[in-house]
């Protein structure tokens, strides 16, 4: 069975084909500058020849319907054609904001639907791209089972004592403010990777999932149940991103507007847009950042460890929160390639049980499963590259077959 997997922006379209009896991705690709005068597809295809094929389409698209019917062409016909129209067996649609409604994935109907509107305020820049997205995907492939997979619906299991915030308890009844966390499917796809590589089943598993890319999150897994998360309401809160601040005062908000006139809306874009590496050193991109670093650059400097430390306060008040701990596992484009920061990390965390090696750190291959900590480090430390695509993927495919 085929499944196809949409991670729907604003203005772009995201989609992978991957066949579920072997996790072969078929083909991939991105829509990009939807609505614009002109935009833009970079199609690879793997139609089971050596090697691949990368197709580059430029046309208007006026909207993301269009995009994904020129794309779903791309797929069943064209130069590299990888499956007939048929041979969809459903569709798996990355949804950021599933609220407090959906805590597992779910079979898309007009009542699903409805529900995820209501949850756009929550996610005013994700939510509407999603259900562009499935509304485009149910005109071209009527008949076709759709699934929301939903960011948020890991952190379901996280208690009320974690996720409520200590403002007053109308707010959280009225306007659901509370903590939801997000990068779900990265940090459920790890922790069960993790699982099978440690031999116990997930529901004995307990960690520290650490994804680190230009957005930033950690998540406390206690017997394959997420318990903590450090994003928060909105994707925000928590460690120092390549553009976000992660936690402040939030008596910032105030003071910035008093001493600096600016509006909450401008407090909120500096926050989100100009801020976490970016804002210390004005590099967003840890690669750049490293090149400035070794050029003598201070604030680069200062900017990794200040991106560091947050990461190590994060791990360690996830350990406590445990109470025992299996592995801390390092995920996402940072966290995955940057050996540096996993160095950084981890270096002062021997007191509380997590070792790291540094010849196996820095000996990592790219792409592969790797353990990173001492044998005798009492928490181990591994490299896991996560696969949101096929986590969405396998759990639609679970989803319709029932399992």
């Amino acid at each position: 069975m085929n499944v196809l997997v949409l991670n729907c922006g604003s203005s772009s379209l995201k989609y992978q084909l991957i066949d579920m009896d072997t996790h072969a991705v078929l083909c991939s690709g991105i829509t990009e500058r939807i609505g614009e005068a002109m935009g833009k597809i970079t199609h690879k295809a793997f139609p089971g020849t050596p090697g691949q094929k990368v197709l580059n389409v430029e046309e208007p698209f006026a909207d993301h319907t269009a995009a994904l019917g020129r794309c779903a062409g791309l797929i069943t016909g064209g130069e590299a054609p990888v499956a007939k129209a048929s041979e969809i067996g459903a569709i798996g649609h990355r949804v950021v904001h599933g609220g407090e409604a959906f805590k597992q994935p779910t079979v898309i109907d007009p009542a699903v639907v409805e529900t995820i509107k209501k949850f756009c305020k929550l996610a005013p820049l994700h939510n509407p791209a999603g259900l562009m997205g499935i509304e485009a995907a149910t005109k071209l492939f009527p008949g076709v089972t759709q699934v929301a997979v939903f960011d948020t619906a890991f952190h379901g299991s996280i208690p009320d004592y974690a996720y409520l915030f200590p403002i007053p308890f109308e707010l959280y009844e009225e306007l659901g403010i509370r903590r939801y966390g997000f990068h779900g499917t990265s940090h459920g796809y790890v922790a069960k990777k993790l699982s099978q590589v440690l031999g116990k089943p997930f529901e004995q598993t307990s960690c520290v999932t650490v994804h680190l890319g230009n957005g930033c999150s950690m998540a406390a897994v206690k017997n394959g149940q997420c318990v903590d998360t450090s994003m928060g309401l909105t994707p925000l809160m928590g460690l120092m991103m390549g553009t976000r601040s992660g936690d402040v005062d939030p008596s910032l908000h105030p003071f910035l507007a008093e001493n600096k006139g600016l509006t909450i809306q401008q407090v909120d874009s500096l926050l989100n847009k100009q801020s976490g590496l970016k804002g210390i050193c004005g590099l967003n991109d840890m690669r750049d950042i490293h090149a400035a670093r070794e050029n003598g650059d201070k604030k680069a400097e200062l900017a990794l460890k200040m991106f560091c430390y947050r990461v190590t306060h994060y791990i360690g008040a996830y350990l406590a929160a445990l109470d025992g701990c299996d592995a801390v596992v390092f995920t996402a484009g940072i966290g995955e390639n940057d050996p540096d920061v996993r160095q950084h990390a981890c270096e002062t965390l021997g007191g509380i049980g997590v070792k790291i090696d540094k010849e196996r750190n820095y000996g990592f291959k790219r792409g592969q499963i790797t353990k990173i900590s001492t044998d005798d480090s009492p928490v181990a430390v591994y490299i896991i590259p996560t696969n949101e695509e096929l986590e969405i993927a396998t759990q639609t495919y679970s989803l319709v077959n029932g399992k």
